[in-house]
């Protein structure tokens, strides 16, 4: 009894250590939005520039995971993960710092990178101590970044306010101090086996790879409206429905919050009622409800959008943990695909196909015509096996 309640303590720590990094590394990854501004204004930037700045990090953030996620799996080292809040958080608000555009250049790539090097192994580590509904643990780390990124936006505005925008550097020190924290107390799973494996196994990824590729493809479709509506949406409250830029962001912080209590839902939704079921219905009542926002003006289409992004964030803890149940020797590598991968390839395709539609017809039927996807996803995931993730 007291060696069960002795492991179930330390997997609590755990996943509140990585929770917390998750939060705080989202936190740092999606300050971009309320930097972009300032540093548009000291660097002479073009809007192509500024541009280029918010897609170097997002590759840097996202599309790179796999390769941690591999190396992660490989090598069970933890400064992936521990070391991920303390690069973010240096090397993107250092970068405000930089004597020069290119200098900024490098300094965002190199703290996407450390958000890279999180999502994959803390993915991977964070529930690794709970025995029991995993899928709900899930949904409290992957719930704990959805915050982060949610708050981001209205976190940096204020603190810009407060201390200024030259010594936003300092608001790096959580990040440092969780760092040293985690490393100081964070082990590597044991049963997820010994450092430096020999080779990676292709063939538990090519077993699965009917299932996986419809996962990864619903996680795709998903962050097609996720990414670009986090986005586009202050953009096109304040210039198509003419609210104020600061009752904008407030209102996006809040359908980002809701989505991260989605997640958190659904997660435990999944271990109760079945993965499929829960992945299938998010894409179904999800399209509604966020469609209600574009066709009814007022409050009656602002708490359908809301409702909406509640919904389709259901699934993104539980695609994580289905994948992870189907490859669990690549645990770290399959959650970067659905993570990272997956989220940084739709932005990259979306953000500026949106924006080219926006040029030449409206944001308002730009971000509308993004709701075939979820439609797409429902279609696609009704082919998932019944048991998948049990």
């Amino acid at each position: 009894m007291a060696s069960s309640w002795s492991r179930l303590r330390a997997g609590a720590i755990t996943l509140a250590l990585f929770s917390l990094a998750h939060f705080l590394v989202d936190i740092y990854s999606g300050s971009i939005g309320v930097l972009q501004p300032f540093l548009v204004a000291r660097y002479g930037l073009n809007l192509s520039q500024a541009g280029l700045i918010g897609g170097l990090l997002v590759f840097s953030s996202s599309v790179t995971q796999p390769v941690y996620g591999y190396l992660s799996d490989r090598y069970r080292s933890k400064l992936f993960s521990c070391l991920g809040p303390a690069v973010a958080g240096l090397f993107i608000l250092g970068a405000t710092m930089a004597p020069g555009y290119g200098a900024l250049l490098v300094l965002m790539m190199l703290g996407g990178a450390g958000v890279s090097a999180f999502h994959p192994q803390g993915s991977s580590w964070s529930t690794s101590g709970m025995r029991s509904d995993r899928g709900g643990w899930m949904a409290v780390f992957i719930s704990a970044g959805t915050l982060g990124m949610a708050v981001s936006p209205a976190f940096f505005k204020e603190v810009i306010q407060r201390i200024g925008f030259d010594h936003l550097l300092w608001a790096a020190i959580p990040g440092v101090l969780l760092s040293v924290v985690m490393l100081a107390l964070v082990r590597a799973p044991v049963e997820m086996g010994p450092a430096k494996v020999r080779s990676f196994d292709w063939a538990a990824l090519r077993a699965v790879r009917g299932p996986m590729t419809i996962l990864y493809l619903g996680v795709f479709f998903r962050s097609a409206v996720q990414v670009t509506y986090g986005q586009f949406l202050i953009l096109y409250l304040s210039r198509e429905r003419h609210y104020a830029l600061g009752d904008a962001a407030y209102l996006v912080t809040l359908y980002l919050s809701f989505g991260a209590v989605g997640g958190f839902l659904g997660g435990h939704l999944a271990e109760r009622f079945g993965a499929k079921r829960i992945i299938v219905h998010s894409f179904l009542w999800s399209v509604p409800c966020m469609a209600v926002f574009f066709l009814v003006p007022g409050p009656v289409g602002v708490a359908s959008l809301i409702l909406g992004g509640f919904i389709l964030l259901f699934t993104i803890p539980v695609n994580v943990v289905v994948a992870q149940r189907l490859v669990p020797s690549q645990a770290a590598t399959v959650s970067a695909l659905l993570m990272g991968f997956a989220w940084g390839m739709a932005g990259m395709l979306f953000i500026p196909i949106t924006g080219w539609i926006a040029d030449h017809a409206s944001l308002h039927a730009a971000l509308f015509s993004l709701l075939i996807f979820p439609a797409m996803g429902f279609v696609l995931t009704r082919r998932l096996p019944e048991d998948i993730g049990r």
